[in-house]
Order: C-alpha cells, then sequence, then structure tokens
C-alpha cells in the first residue's frame, strides 16, 4: 500500500513490530526514535517503554509497574528518554536502559485547576478545569527545544503549556481557559519548528496554536480536527494525526457533529497549509494505511513515520469498534524518495 500525495510517498510495512513471547499491550500511547533511529513505544496496560531497531527487532523493555497512565515519550538530543504520566502528574527523564534522571512534578498529587473528574459534561471532561494552575495536572506531552529547555502540555486537568529548563526548573507557564487566542480545551501535543516557533495542539479546539517561545500568540491554525499528536520534520514539514470524532460527538468550536469525522493523518506547510492527507476513511478504519485512534507520531531520520494507535482505550473499550480491530495499534510508513 502506498499513501496518496506527490509532495511525500510513504509506502506501508506490514507487520513491522516483532513483539517478543511474553509481552504485550493493548494501546501504543506514543513513540518516538533517537539519534540511531532506534524506535521507543510507550505502552498501556502493561505500562512500559519497549525498544526496537529500526527494522522491528526487539531490543528490551522497562519501566513495568512504574507508570500510571502512560501519555506522552519525547526522545532528547542527548538521548534520554522523557516520559510523561499523565496518571500520576509527572514527567520522568530516563537514561536509553530505563536509569531514572529526573522528576518534574510531584507523584500523585496534582496542581489546583479546580477540575473535578465527576460531574455533567456538556462537550468534553475538560470543561470541569475551572481555572489555569502550576505544573501538573494530568500533563500529557514534552518537547526539548535546541537548547535544553523543556516545554509540556498540561491538558486534561489544567490549560496551560509549561517551560522548564533542562534541570527540571520552571521558568514560565501560559494558557487560559477557552476558544481564544492563547486559550485551551485540552493542550494535547506540542513539537518546536526549526524557526523557533512553538506548535501546540489544541486538541479538543480543533487547532494547532502557535506561538514564539515567550508564550505569545502568533496564529492558529485550523484547517485540522482534534490534533493528537504533532511531529515537525527538518525542512519544516509539519505531521498532524487527528483524532476520530463520530457522528453526535461534540466540538467546543464546532458543536456537534452531523456526520462521522474519522480519523486522519494531514501533513502541513511551514504556514499550515495542507500539502496532503491519508486515511480518513468511516468503512474500513482497520484497514493498512488507515488509523482508528491515532495518538503519538514519530519521524526518524531516513524519513520513515511511526504512527501509534490506542486502539482498545479510545475504540475498543466503549464498543466504537469490535475486539478485532484491537491489534491496529502501531503502523510504520517507510519514506519513498
Amino acid at each position: 500500500m502506498t499513501t496518496r500525495g506527490d509532495r511525500h510517498r510513504f509506502l506501508l510495512d506490514d507487520d513491522w513490530e516483532r513483539l517478543p513471547d511474553g509481552l504485550r499491550h493493548a494501546d501504543v500511547t506514543a513513540v518516538d526514535v533517537d539519534a540511531d533511529d532506534r524506535v521507543y513505544l510507550f505502552t498501556r496496560f502493561d505500562h512500559q517503554v519497549l525498544v526496537y531497531e529500526r527494522d522491528g527487532t526487539f531490543v528490551r523493555s522497562w519501566g513495568l509497574g512504574l507508570f500510571t497512565m502512560p501519555h506522552g515519550l519525547t526522545v532528547g538530543s542527548d538521548g534520554a528518554i522523557y516520559c510523561v504520566d499523565a496518571g500520576d502528574h509527572t514527567v520522568r527523564k530516563f537514561t536509553p536502559d530505563g536509569e531514572l534522571l529526573l522528576t518534574i512534578g510531584t507523584e500523585g498529587v496534582p496542581s489546583d485547576t479546580g477540575y473535578t473528574s465527576t460531574g455533567p459534561v456538556r462537550v468534553h471532561s475538560v470543561e470541569r478545569v475551572r481555572h489555569p494552575g502550576g505544573p501538573f495536572n494530568r500533563c500529557t506531552a514534552l518537547a526539548v527545544a535546541p537548547d535544553g529547555d523543556l516545554y509540556v502540555t498540561d491538558g486534561y486537568g489544567n490549560c496551560r503549556v509549561h517551560h522548564f529548563s533542562p534541570d527540571g526548573e520552571l521558568i514560565h507557564s501560559w494558557g487560559e481557559i477557552g476558544t481564544g487566542p492563547g486559550q485551551f480545551h485540552l493542550p494535547h501535543c506540542l513539537d518546536i519548528t526549526p524557526d523557533g516557533r512553538i506548535l501546540v495542539g489544541d486538541r479538543e479546539n480543533d487547532r494547532i496554536q502557535v506561538f514564539d517561545t515567550t508564550g505569545r500568540f502568533i496564529e492558529a491554525w485550523t484547517d485540522v480536527r482534534r490534533p493528537c499528536a504533532l511531529t515537525v520534520a527538518p525542512d519544516g514539514t509539519v505531521f498532524v494525526a487527528e483524532l476520530w470524532r463520530p457522528k453526535g460527538a461534540k466540538s467546543f468550536v464546532h458543536g456537534e457533529m452531523a456526520e462521522d469525522h474519522p480519523a486522519r493523518l494531514s501533513v502541513l506547510g511551514q504556514d499550515g497549509g495542507v500539502l496532503e492527507r491519508w486515511g480518513d476513511s468511516t468503512q474500513d478504519r482497520a484497514a493498512p494505511g488507515n488509523f482508528i485512534a491515532p495518538h503519538g507520531i514519530a519521524l526518524d531520520s531516513r524519513g520513515d513515520l511511526y504512527v501509534a494507535e490506542v486502539t482498545y482505550s479510545f475504540a475498543v473499550r466503549p464498543g466504537l469498534v469490535d475486539q478485532s480491530c484491537a491489534s491496529h495499534q502501531l503502523q510504520k510508513f517507510k519514506g519513498i524518495v
């Protein structure tokens, strides 16, 4: 299977992951690659990190029993592995072998945002966030700047982006509740462009907001839906994994969906313009090259693309798709020159 589009062409690498006997996962919540193109998966229901060579050969696993709700994983330029745990409100930094180097946040202690996990919901549970707070309340993702500074989206129980020094000291935070510039309903993912702009996937507002490193709002890109993960190529091209919004579900900016809006992958230019898309199927969501619940994305040095999915959590468990789709958790697309 070769994806559509003239600018970027990819060939699907079927059955890439060679999972050894005795290991399993029901979701792959995040994926990233190191300088040697080794692939790191952050997995749920076994709650650990799995490491592979770029050809799918298993290398090692670590972290079993450590994480509460795996969400984001980022490999720093120094090879350190940053794991964002939405369940215990921490970001942890590890060596590639899983030795703990740094913890940001207090395990099990959310910041004060007025958020509660129960109560009526009109659109999404993030509307229970009452006011912005400090780090963290159900944090989501991390990006490492060229100078080593860290930027973290804090989304499920907060509405902010936090900026830290390389050693984890808070420099500043920004974000408010709402749909206006610099406001968020679930800042879910982020990355940094080659020219230093910070792209934040404002998931339940159906947009990517663009900021400078001080948090000053520059613009918003609105031709996306539910951006769950994004990664920026060295040339500034942006790859965005967009989550399914079923018919009848609601958006803070678009209201109730009159029709099904399936998951897809979008490729954007440096100005946010759409270069191409694939997936977007309402008929055969689990087919190779299509998506059910894309939640993580990574691009390696050779131009190969990895897309991770939380199919069980998002779609199998609530009955949106049947159990036969459960293995649709990770796809590799080999870049074609």
